[in-house]
């Protein structure tokens, strides 16, 4: 009996096994349909139904000698009545599509148009127009069930903002998160899937929405669908996450249920192409997330390496990513020569590609270069669409990471814009690129002439493994020189609140310290968060032997979330992350104040209150603003339910000089405690002070002997 159980318990495990893992171990095309039933030409393939308004035929035979042969479709109980043709190749959906050649086991994607779905027809055929003749069909059975997208919930919020949209399963490859909010100051944050109950290191990266696999920038509500990589489907994932690598984090997560029958993927859910948005609506096209179907196969170098130019002709269209390492207001133009064999930029056809900081918004521009001058609204360097044309380039995606900026795009190869746009030939053509700045409208100012191409350079946009970028943009010297914000000490307080905040990047954490570049990954400490003390991105704090000083702590008091989890203490360690230590590292750094031990003699965090976090209002905006004032005006403070925590620290007279404010439970989050001897700290202040007073004072010198200058020679 006992065996027996054992037998039925086995067997019911291994057919969940199937259930969950069949899709994924063996060729999955959707539901079968049939086979066709061949009259003539040997029609021969595997039906299946894909989703709603896909067919797949695996397979396919027809010996290509039919007069006017093509896929049919209808609702009739006969073959013939109530037919509608289904456009073959994909691309003619709204042209008259060629006759069917000759297919040899061929796979052949069809798709309904017109709004047409699969439950509204019974038949498909390959029928011959010219003489109403049925060469070979399949009947669709009654009980069909089709596969469908599936609908998740959002992404847990658990750190930087992270939220999203009901994520959707498009089909066994495909993600699609709407809504997609992150403030892009995770330091090695990617799109991460793996299997178990929870996010973990066992991870895989997914590229993101344009098919990149750097760290992710920042999302401000956009509606972005992913992909996973090689031979991953949903079918072999427990869950999806933003993760950062290197501290090994999970900011967010969502999981994947186990009875899934969505879509295969089968380049259903692909790039739409340019021509299928109507040319005479005023509506521009919608944001089209870049597939990673067609990856770029040519690469140039322009402007002694600065800027890349990668392209992929796609159809009637040629997808092409410009990346530069450019500073933050800065664009990159590139396009077609005003003429050929030479560099000209009068007259030429070009698209703009930037990160434009006043609307936190990457942008591919359609220009035309009428004259080397500011556009007046006619003539200069113009938009498109400020000149009564219209922008042809349809913005894909963008990235900005360590100073390059990457755009992609995709534009047709040839446009009913005959004054404004020059069509691209199936042949090398001289190409322009140029560096400039983008004026307060967000269009591209007047360039230096060191900023652009002066020798011809040629592209044939239809060839094929042109590999030609020997630079790494990354490793060039960085044209973005950021000046570090200085933060005023505090001198002046016993009292003082503790919250998270974000780091600053490189006018933060890391120029302040100086820690960063060395010990953390692009200069900036773990996630991109420090402890702001009194609202100040870490200062340096003063405080005298013998007096007590309160800290009322806000950074979180929940252990399962490690993300939002982050007691106080005050150490003799200049790094913290008391809990990440081993015993020996311990008792290398003395604990002054926020630490007890329980019976056990386990150490315990005593300041762990409610969490309360500085948050981007948008997206992060430090490597734009000069001061941190400013910067602060780009945050609102978040805090969870609960009360604070208060801890006392009565600053014992052995206490060492310089001791540091950290977190307990991660390192690099806090910075220095000046400890000074009574009396003294009011010497500081008056020392700070006097050198304000005295900053004031020349200051006021120089206005009075400027003004003196001016009376005695131009007013007398």
């Amino acid at each position: 009996m006992a065996r027996c159980q054992h037998f039925i318990s086995s067997l019911i495990f291994y057919c969940c096994l199937v259930l969950h893992f069949g899709h994924a171990q063996t060729g999955y095309y959707g539901k079968k349909i049939g086979k066709f039933s061949s009259y003539a030409h040997g029609i021969r393939g595997d039906v299946y139904a894909v989703d709603e308004t896909t067919i797949f035929i695996k397979d396919f035979y027809y010996d290509g000698t039919g007069p006017d042969t093509h896929f049919f479709v209808g609702n009739g109980s006969k073959v013939g009545l109530g037919g509608y043709l289904v456009p073959y190749p994909e691309e003619y959906q709204s042209r008259e599509p060629p006759i069917l050649e000759r297919f040899e086991n061929a796979k052949i994607l069809l798709k309904l148009k017109d709004g047409l779905r699969i439950k509204d027809i019974k038949w498909l055929a390959v029928w011959c127009r010219r003489f109403t003749v049925n060469f070979g069909d399949v009947f669709l059975p009654s009980n069909l069930e089709i596969p469908k997208p599936r609908i998740l919930p959002e992404f847990s919020r658990l750190a930087h903002g992270l939220r999203s949209g009901n994520i959707s399963i498009l089909d066994s490859k495909t993600f699609y998160i709407p809504n997609l909010h992150y403030d892009g100051a995770g330091p090695d944050a990617y799109f991460w899937v793996g299997n178990g109950s929870e996010p973990n290191i066992h991870g895989t990266k997914v590229p993101n929405e344009v098919g990149s696999l750097d760290p992710l920038r920042g999302y401000q509500g956009e509606d972005i669908e992913v992909v996973l990589p090689k031979n991953l489907t949903v079918y072999n994932i427990e869950w999806l996450s933003v993760w950062c690598v290197q501290y090994k984090h999970n900011f967010g997560h969502v999981l994947i249920p186990k009875d899934l029958d969505v879509p295969p993927a089968l380049g259903q859910t692909k790039i739409t192409p340019h021509w299928w948005y109507n040319p005479t609506s005023s509506t521009p096209p919608p944001f089209v997330p870049t597939s990673t179907t067609h990856d770029f196969s040519n690469c140039k170098e322009m402007l002694d390496g600065r800027v890349q130019v990668q392209w992929e002709v796609v159809g009637d269209d040629v997808k092409i990513r410009v990346s530069g390492k450019i500073k933050d207001d800065q664009y990159v133009a590139f396009g077609l020569s005003g003429q050929e064999n030479e560099s000209k930029m009068i007259g030429g056809d070009v698209v703009v590609v930037a990160y434009d900081s006043r609307t936190q918004k990457y942008i591919a521009v359609d220009y035309y270069m009428s004259h080397l001058s500011q556009c007046d609204g006619e003539k200069g360097v113009c938009p498109d669409e400020r000149v009564g044309g219209k922008n042809d380039a349809i913005l894909l995606g963008g990235t900005r990471k360590n100073g390059v900026t990457s755009v992609t795009y995709m534009r047709p190869l040839r446009t009913n814009e005959p004054v404004k746009d020059k069509m691209i030939p199936e042949f090398e053509t001289s190409v322009i690129a140029a560096i400039g700045r983008l004026n307060s409208r967000g269009e591209a100012n007047a360039h230096e002439p060191t900023d652009q191409t002066s020798e011809d350079i040629r592209i044939d946009f239809t060839s094929r493994n042109i590999h030609e970028c020997k630079t790494s943009l990354y490793n060039l010297p960085d044209s973005t020189t950021l000046k570090p914000w200085k933060i005023p000490e505090i001198i002046d307080t016993d009292n003082f609140t503790a919250r998270i905040g974000p780091a600053g990047n490189k006018r933060g954490y890391f120029a302040i310290t100086g820690k960063g570049e060395s010990n953390n990954i692009n200069g900036i400490p773990p996630w991109g968060i420090a402890w702001y003390i009194n609202d100040r991105l870490i200062p340096e704090i003063t405080v005298e032997r013998g007096r007590t000083y309160t800290f009322i702590v806000e950074g979180g008091n929940d252990p399962s979330n490690p993300a939002k989890y982050h007691p106080f203490y005050i150490t003799t360690s200049p790094e913290g992350g008391y809990e990440q230590k081993s015993e020996g590292q311990r008792k290398q750094q003395r604990v002054l104040a926020g630490l007890a031990h329980n019976k056990e003699g386990e150490a315990i965090p005593t300041a762990q209150g409610r969490y309360c976090e500085w948050i981007h209002k948008s997206v992060d905006k430090s490597s734009e603003i000069d001061n941190f004032d400013e910067f602060f005006k780009t945050l609102k403070l978040d805090c969870q339910p609960g009360q604070p925590a208060k801890l006392e620290w009565t600053v014992a007279q052995d206490t060492p000089n310089l001791v540091y404010y950290q977190c307990f439970t991660h390192n690099n989050l806090g910075w220095k405690i000046h400890v000074v001897n009574p009396g003294e700290r009011a010497r500081r202040e008056e020392e700070q002070e006097g050198l304000t007073s005295a900053g004031s004072t020349i200051s006021t010198i120089i206005i009075l002997f400027l003004t003196s200058l001016y009376t005695h020679y131009f007013l007398r």
